[in-house]
């Protein structure tokens, strides 16, 4: 009898996780049975629909769709009392099911945050997940349940303009800013109050569209897309976001949105998604234009049989999946199927038990902006870690508070491009420019003069596309000579000029893909005025892609790579430039010396006629009329003091089951207090296939004062090791591999470990 009670009682024991997650899940499935059996074929269709209020569809059509139970969920509406009516109208609906609100969530939401870009320039995990917690608190506050991020197509094209959203051109810093961001936002729990739903974006590989071009083709070894593009989506999706949203392009002649491969056997099947995939804006329809559709209908039937369950704009779902089911092209379990995916989210946030939650219809707009509310504080510290030092000769920063400053540039005093783009929730006016910063850092601000010098372009359509954004763009008309005019006397007057050029956030934004990446004439004109005048230049940029910048670069006397910065943009740039805070950022994307290179990035494959070899003469893999090298590499900034570093090797070889330290002694050589990204890169010297010259696989930032010494570990294991072999296995394989450790990803200096054979 004792023995039985013993077992019983250890059974009992090890048996509570079961006992107390089992019956959540059976009473989730039993209430979402329950309730599909009771929805008709067009409620079942309505939850598969994603609404945007506007245009023809009025709210007044938007609420009676939603009360009849044809619209699951609404997105880009963020204003109350809208939102609350919506859900008073969901819940007298048929089977009164709650919808859901979703929004553009990418930097931040009232408080605007750096442009992606910019914040994967930070190399910091802490500023990843305070922007993600800020913007999830923001976000939820005004009742919204779901964002469209976030983005992390690796993007090794600065010609496509929506190298600004994501977190550039590397897998591991893709994949860890993706994985904090679903980490932060969505919380332990989706019932969270703060908990908001994350929708990883674009699958798959919309950031190697061909030529940089917005909404062209993508063609891929299926070795390159699992080894590479297809990394940062996994492991935001094993974070666990629950939604997915699909690319708008073909991915080997096959759209994304089409796709069966892509979306069922690789995400359903081989990474176990479980949660809802959408289509983006107006994709479905885009089917016909691709070319693998006939009509709406067919789109419909495609995309749904292809792994879609949620039509974002959706035109033609309810339209045509009820007749298609009579028809028996799709089956209704397909539709089912779909329909569960929807609910289930909503079940686990929480709202069937509570679908108020977070919605006021008192709350409202003036409210949400109010000053108080805005996260200042923590927008300052992530976009001054944001900003790169590109070159400071004879240390000509950090400034001093005391010297006359000629601020000078179209982007100087830009309110609403230092928001940069997807910064829909932000309010322009309650964003701080550079000069404002530069006045608010110094006690005297008579000291600091301005001029506007030159418009963004010559070209006055620039302008007019610009304004397709709604951005209100300035376009001075004074003659070109007497605006340089202007700006070369107010720089002769002072002691040091500080010169902002760059983009305005809609050149760096969806559907704005460039082929010449460098400044316009007009900027570079008015760069060549001031260079002359014999006063220290420097040169802010402002922008979302890398540009091309040679030429700049060698005026300069010191470089800033600013991005765009968010709402406290300007104070960042003012403690930077006058040494409140010393800069650490690195670049997350390679710089390239010209548009020929591209793409330029680190981590190419080796080739059999390397570059640079001793003896094989001009038979390399070498460009005659250009350097081999971006301008700027991957990893690169600098900083107001000096580090070195040495690393070491805890053993030189590794057993399958083992694991190998290093260790990374950091030095500030340097008078200022500093912090240093070191950077662990690896090379696998031998395989089966061309592996990379160098692969990042860890970072570590390390704040030193000057003359301090400190380590910074890093343990490599097994599973950093493996890569797509030459039969398409997931695999380590034996033999020698080198060790980088330094400051960017041209470091040279390497140690060697051997893998052994099992």
């Amino acid at each position: 009898m004792l023995k039985k009670l013993v077992f019983f009682f250890v059974f009992f024991i090890f048996s509570c996780p079961l006992f107390a997650q089992n019956p959540n899940d059976e009473e989730k499935k039993v209430f979402i049975d329950n309730l599909l059996s009771k929805m008709t074929i067009k409620e079942k269709v309505g939850q598969l629909r994603l609404i945007s209020v506007g245009g023809d569809l009025t709210l007044d059509k938007v609420l009676d769709q939603i009360e009849a139970g044809e619209i699951g969920g609404i997105f880009n509406t963020v204003v109350e009392p809208d939102l609350s009516r919506m859900q008073e109208r969901a819940l007298k609906s048929p089977n009164k099911i709650p919808v859901y609100f979703g929004f553009d969530i990418v930097h931040g939401h009232r408080t605007v945050f750096p442009i992606n870009l910019g914040l994967a320039a930070t190399w910091d995990r802490n500023a990843f997940a305070k922007v993600a917690e800020v913007s999830a608190d923001e976000a939820t506050s005004d009742g919204l349940n779901v964002t469209w991020a976030p983005m992390v197509d690796i993007t090794r094209d600065p010609r496509w303009g929506r190298v600004s959203e994501g977190f550039g051109e590397d897998p591991y810093l893709a994949s860890e800013a993706g994985r904090i961001f679903v980490e932060k936002m969505q919380k332990q729990s989706l019932a969270d109050k703060k908990s908001l739903v994350t929708t990883v974006k674009h699958f798959a590989l919309y950031g190697a569209v061909e030529a940089g071009r917005e909404y062209n083709s993508t063609d891929m070894s299926e070795r390159k897309m699992f080894q590479e593009y297809l990394v940062p989506y996994k492991a935001a999706i094993d974070a666990g976001s629950r939604a997915v949203m699909v690319a708008l392009v073909s991915v080997n002649g096959i759209p994304a949105t089409a796709n069966h491969w892509l979306l069922t056997d690789v995400l359903r099947n081989q990474w176990h998604f479980d949660g809802v995939v959408v289509s983006d804006h107006g994709a479905i329809r885009e089917l016909i234009n691709h070319g693998v559709a006939t009509d709406a209908k067919d789109a419909v039937r495609i995309a749904i049989k292809a792994g879609i369950d949620v039509s974002m704009n959706d035109e033609y779902f309810l339209q045509f999946l009820p007749e298609l089911v009579d028809e028996g092209a799709i089956s209704e379990d397909l539709i089912n199927q779909a329909c569960r995916h929807v609910l289930e989210l909503k079940y686990d946030m929480g709202l069937f038990k509570n679908p108020h939650r977070n919605l006021d219809p008192n709350f409202d707009i003036e409210t949400m902006f109010a000053n108080d509310r805005l996260h200042r504080t923590e927008a300052r510290d992530v976009a001054r870690r944001s900003i790169v030092l590109l070159k400071n000769e004879n240390n000509l920063l950090p400034l001093d508070k005391n010297k006359k400053i000629a601020v000078i540039g179209p982007l100087a005093d830009s309110k609403r491009d230092i928001l940069g783009s997807w910064s829909g929730a932000g309010r322009a006016n309650l964003a701080v420019t550079p000069l404002q910063g530069i006045k608010n850092a110094i006690a005297n601000p008579k000291l600091v003069s301005y001029a506007w010098g030159a418009n963004l372009s010559d070209d006055p359509n620039l302008d007019k596309f610009l304004n397709l954004y709604g951005e209100s763009s300035k376009f001075d008309k004074r003659p070109a000579n007497k605006m340089i005019a202007e700006a070369v006397a107010q720089a002769k007057k002072s002691d040091v000029v500080v010169v902002f050029v760059g983009e305005a956030q809609g050149m760096a934004h969806e559907s704005s893909s460039r082929t010449d990446l460098n400044l316009q004439a007009s900027q570079k004109r008015l760069i060549k005025a001031l260079k002359a005048t014999g006063k220290p230049l420097i040169i802010a940029l402002m922008n979302g892609r890398p540009l091309t910048v040679k030429e700049e670069y060698q005026q300069a006397d010191a470089m800033l790579e600013t991005w765009f910065l968010g709402t406290e943009g300007g104070n960042a740039v003012a403690d930077v430039l006058f040494g409140d805070y010393n800069p650490s950022a690195k670049l997350p994307m390679s710089f390239p010396d010209n548009v020929g290179q591209i793409p330029v990035y680190y981590s190419h494959l080796k080739t059999g006629r390397p570059h640079g070899t001793v003896n094989m003469g001009k038979y390399t893999t070498s460009y005659f009329d250009s350097p081999n090298e971006p301008l700027f590499p991957f990893g690169f900034g600098l900083s107001y003091t000096d580090f070195t570093i040495d690393f070491s090797l805890s053993k030189t070889e590794m057993s399958p089951n083992g694991e190998i330290e290093v260790i990374a002694n950091v030095e500030n050589t340097g008078e200022r207090e500093g912090s240093q990204v070191v950077q662990f890169y690896l090379q696998d010297v031998t395989a089966s296939v061309s592996r990379p010259v160098k692969e990042l696989i860890g970072f570590e930032s390390i704040t030193l004062k000057p003359h301090e010494k400190g380590q910074v570990k890093f343990v490599i294991k097994y599973d950093m090791l493996k890569f797509w072999n030459d039969k398409m296995q997931y695999v380590a394989e034996p033999g020698k591999f080198n060790v980088f450790v330094g400051a960017d990803s041209t470091t040279k200096d390497k140690q060697t470990f051997t893998l052994l054979d099992n």
